[in-house]
């Protein structure tokens, strides 16, 4: 269940994605990160766009107005059902031995 791993509690919300947390010093902390900031962290992925936090909060902020206008939708309900969309449905495990792999549910 992706329950314990999505933070939209009222203890998470914040204005602005911008919290300045240190949620990578222990294990599973970024658990508590709020799912916005974790949004706005991952698109400052590659090279070209490290450290750019205020362009990443900018296109979020954007993209949530576009999907509230749109849809009429909560933008937050939007990416949570997004975020459960995308998660697996099943586990699958590696079967073989002495280099031959293949994966089975």
């Amino acid at each position: 269940s992706l329950q314990d791993y999505i933070s939209v509690k009222e203890k998470y919300a914040k204005y602005l994605p911008h919290s300045a947390g240190r949620y990578a010093h222990k294990r599973f902390r970024k658990a508590q990160c709020p799912i916005v900031e974790r949004l706005t962290n991952s698109l400052m992925m590659h090279g070209r766009n490290n450290g750019k936090k205020l362009m990443a909060v900018r296109i979020v902020k954007h993209a949530f107005e576009i999907i509230h206008l749109l849809t009429g939708e909560n933008p937050l309900q939007v990416l949570v059902t997004a975020i459960i969309n995308s998660g697996p449905r099943e586990d699958s495990t590696r079967i073989g031995r002495a280099g031959t792999v293949r994966r089975q549910a």
